[in-house]
C-alpha cells in the first residue's frame, strides 16, 4: 500500500470508530443531552464563525478600481512604450 492509501484507511478507521462512540454515548448513556448541547454548540459557532470571518474579510478588503482608472492606466503604459520604440527608431 502507499503512504496515501494507508492515511486514507487510518482516516476511514478513525471516522468509523468516532462514529461508533458518538452513537453510543448518544442513547445509551446518561452523557446524551450534554453531548447533544456540546454538538450543537460547535456546529454554531463553527458555522457563525466561518461566517464572520467572511463579513469581516469584505468590510476591511478595499474596493477594486474602477474599470476607467485601469483603462487609462493600461494607455498611458501603451503610449510610453511606443514613444520609446519611436526614440530608438528615430536613434537608428
Amino acid at each position: 500500500m502507499s503512504r496515501d492509501q494507508v492515511i486514507g484507511a487510518g482516516i476511514l478507521l478513525a471516522s468509523a470508530v468516532i462514529i461508533i462512540a458518538y452513537l453510543y454515548l448518544v442513547f445509551l448513556t446518561e452523557f446524551s443531552l450534554l453531548l447533544l448541547k456540546i454538538t450543537g454548540a460547535v456546529a454554531v459557532v463553527g458555522v457563525f464563525g466561518i461566517l464572520g470571518w467572511i463579513g469581516y474579510t469584505l468590510a476591511t478588503t478595499p474596493p477594486p478600481k474602477p474599470i476607467e482608472e485601469i483603462e487609462k492606466e493600461i494607455e498611458e503604459e501603451m503610449k510610453k512604450i511606443e514613444e520609446k520604440k519611436e526614440g530608438t527608431r528615430e536613434e537608428k
